[in-house]
């Protein structure tokens, strides 16, 4: 059996996704594995029609396809997702039709399901057969139980093609709109207040509705409202995964591109920013995916702490609900707060310039007051993730987090709280009591309640 690999580690050779690979490869020596490293090689593939030929036609005669990637910033890293954005743009989504295949990623498992979810749904527009999916923690290879699930996932896909097995499917096609936005002239003008607002958009047509709803967001101002376009940004490649920036926030693309100085003299001291940009096969463009990846080089600290965030969309938002977890847990884990996220879904151009004004006038408001909305299991999850993997494993080589965390008390580990340990010990001593247990018991209701009635009554 021949079994595609597309490889998604910019790393290549030298990624931990690759050595998983690896070990499949070792363990059914039986079968071949054709194995592209798409993300380390994204410049060629996009450049070079042969190289790019050459993967679609190992595509084509594969019996299945292994789509293999680390997780960058909760989803694929930005080179897997502009191979994606290709396999359309070149129209080879036949060599992929009816295809049995697997997904195997390896993370910490912070947001991996909404990789999953994304690369899943990727599978079903290609309307490939999908057998399965593996999430495996990067340390799993070193357990026997995990290498062996491993090896039960890798027989699942080849006994699923050998047995020709029908599969389920998970997500129906996007309905793609015609709507053609004509906005109206602004007559309110809100005022920014000295608020710095920032307009970060990717379009590449100004005939496009994103085009159009960053036009008219940014009328919605008295002030001038600075508008970027990230095509205009000298971004020479996305994230490598090489970790040097670990240690002290630099990134080993210092001083060769525009990136990192835009980032800290533009991004870093802005009150309100608005991401703008049109969906492309479930997510953004490859184009914010590379900025939001880049990133990283910020390590795990929250850069956009108490800022407001407003996202302006051009596509069918409401069909892909994983994508607004995906924009809704940014925010949070970046601890600022999530103004709106305004579409063109509404196909109302009236109704849409409402929208568009509003949400600059909430932002605004928002910014003045410093209001930032409550954390969702979104962004207290993803935090406690991160916070027991800087202060364990992921100490060294990430250091620079390791300093802020513990800078910012951000190791708000349970056992730290003296209180409730007291709190608990004395109760359950308590109840051991019989009697006191069935005390305790008819009382719990009302007690529970008392010290919360007390500051509703008080303050």
């Amino acid at each position: 059996m021949e079994i595609a690999v597309l490889s998604g580690s910019p790393k290549g050779n030298l990624s931990v996704t690759f050595q998983y690979i690896r070990f499949i490869q070792k363990k059914f020596p039986q079968h071949k594995f054709k194995i592209h490293h798409i993300s380390h090689d994204i410049l060629k593939l996009e450049k070079d029609s042969r190289a790019f030929s050459s993967v679609i036609d190992d595509v084509k005669k594969s019996d299945a396809v292994l789509w293999a990637f680390p997780l960058y910033v909760f989803l694929v890293p930005s080179q897997y997702k502009r191979f994606i954005e290709l396999i359309w743009e070149r129209a080879v989504q036949n060599a992929f039709k009816h295809k049995y295949t697997s997904v195997l990623s390896t993370s910490i498992h912070f947001f991996d399901h909404t990789a999953h979810n994304y690369i899943r749904a990727i599978c079903d527009d290609l309307e490939m057969k999908f057998v399965d999916s593996f999430s495996a923690d990067m340390d799993d290879i070193f357990i026997e139980e995990m290498r062996d699930r491993l090896l039960s996932f890798t027989q699942n896909l080849i006994e699923a093609v050998e047995k020709k097995l029908t599969t389920t499917k998970a997500y129906s096609p996007l309905t793609e709109s015609k709507f053609c936005y004509a906005p109206g002239k602004g007559k309110l003008k809100v005022d920014t207040r000295g608020n710095k607002v920032l307009v970060l958009t990717d379009f590449q047509h100004q005939d496009s509705n994103q085009a159009k709803m960053v036009k008219r967001f940014r009328e919605s101002f008295v002030d001038l409202v600075e508008v970027i376009n990230l095509h205009d940004i000298d971004i020479r490649g996305g994230c490598l995964g090489c970790l040097q920036c670990g240690f002290d926030n630099l990134c080993i693309y210092q001083g060769k591109d525009e990136y990192i100085d835009f980032f800290n003299n533009n991004v870093r001291h802005t009150d309100i920013i608005i991401y703008a940009g049109d969906i492309k096969d479930r997510f953004l463009s490859s184009r914010m995916k590379l900025f939001w990846d880049r990133g990283f080089f910020n390590g795990h600290i929250p850069v956009h702490k108490d800022k407001q965030i407003g996202f302006i969309v051009s596509g069918p938002l409401c069909q892909i609900p994983n994508l607004r977890q995906i924009i809704e847990a940014r925010v949070q884990m970046s601890l600022a707060n999530l103004v709106d996220i305004v579409t063109d879904e509404c196909e109302d151009s009236a109704q849409l310039d409402s929208l568009l004004q509003n949400m600059a006038q909430r932002g605004i408001e928002y910014a003045v007051t410093g209001f930032i909305k409550p954390r969702t299991f979104l962004g207290v999850g993803g935090h406690k993730i991160f916070r027991d993997s800087i202060w364990a494993r992921m100490r060294f080589p990430f250091t620079a987090d390791f300093r802020f965390y513990r800078k910012h008390n951000m190791f708000d580990f349970p056992q730290k709280d003296q209180r409730y340990h007291d709190f608990h010990k004395n109760m359950i001593t308590m109840i051991k009591n019989p009697e006191m247990k069935e005390t305790v018991r008819k009382m719990i209701k009302t007690e529970m309640v008392k010290r919360y009635q007390k500051v509703v009554d008080t303050k």
